[in-house]
């Protein structure tokens, strides 16, 4: 099984249309570990890792996100798995 990690950071309509609660439900149901949070810029940032094509079935819905979203852009750095985080989770704001 291959592992991976993604930082992803998406642009648009993303904050306060339950981004990041549709996020969290759907790294967890997708088995993924990671994080997701607002940033103070208005786009959101989020940690995927896991298996990688259950990674690129998240990076890939965040291009959609939730109905009341409006992704503009999705930027995608992919690294080494480190296998860092026991669970997915919602992070503050930064």
């Amino acid at each position: 099984m291959d592992m991976i990690k993604s930082h992803v950071r998406v642009y648009g309509i993303v904050q306060g249309v339950c981004f990041r609660a549709v996020t969290e439900e759907t790294a967890t149901n997708l088995g993924l570990t990671g994080w997701v949070r607002n940033r103070r810029d208005g786009s959101v940032e989020v940690v995927f890792e896991g298996e990688a094509r259950a990674v690129e079935a998240a990076v890939k819905w965040c291009g959609e996100g939730p109905p009341a979203s409006r992704v503009d852009r999705v930027d995608v750095e992919r690294t080494d798995y480190t296998g860092e985080f026991d669970s997915f989770g919602v992070k503050l704001t930064e």
